[in-house]
């Protein structure tokens, strides 16, 4: 019977280590934030698994807000174009923002991003990353709050896919590169 698992060259993050950074990285949003009832910005679709246990995880009183934005389309590479599909339904003027994302890759999706929300007027404006990926910056952008810096390999699961696939992985593998390369 065909697993999701044997597309996968490995595990490179297993459920555990998820659980514990992204309850490291809460209890150091919610000493940053104490008294500052942030809006937590979701960017759809992938950072979906994320940030519902980082705000599970989380003990101060906040918001929550949701955005569909990306550079990718169906590939495995970006387009470079930004492109919205949701914006927010709150005001951020004056409010304490934290995007949240899956992974930090060229960087032009969250560069965009943060020009925009930050013409909006937010108090401050942060990013939190599960994944960040240095060496495929082609912006100089950096989160501030990050669970795991990564290499430059093609990761799924965890609310991360490909072609819509392998959100469903409860932790963060490898893709085999005849996946991607044969769609290309």
């Amino acid at each position: 019977m065909y697993s999701m698992y044997d597309d996968l060259e490995y595990i490179m993050i297993d459920k555990k280590r998820i659980e514990e950074k992204v309850a490291e990285i809460a209890a150091r949003l919610d000493e940053d934030y104490r008294d500052k009832n942030p809006i937590l910005v979701c960017i759809l679709k992938g950072c979906a698994p994320f940030f519902t246990d980082l705000i599970r995880a989380m003990k101060i009183p906040l918001q929550i807000d949701f955005m569909a934005i990306s550079s990718y389309g169906a590939g495995a590479s970006t387009s470079g174009q930004v492109k919205m599909n949701k914006d927010l339904d709150k005001s951020i003027e004056n409010r304490h923002v934290i995007i949240v994302e899956d992974i930090m890759d060229s960087g032009y999706t969250l560069s965009y991003l943060k020009r925009m929300l930050s013409s909006r007027n937010p108090a401050s404006l942060r990013i939190c990353a599960l994944l960040d990926k240095v060496a495929r910056r082609e912006v100089d952008i950096s989160p501030d709050y990050k669970c795991f810096d990564i290499d430059n390999e093609f990761v799924v699961g965890y609310g991360l896919d490909y072609a819509e696939k392998y959100r469903n992985l409860p932790e963060i593998g490898v893709l085999k590169r005849e996946i991607y390369d044969k769609a290309e």
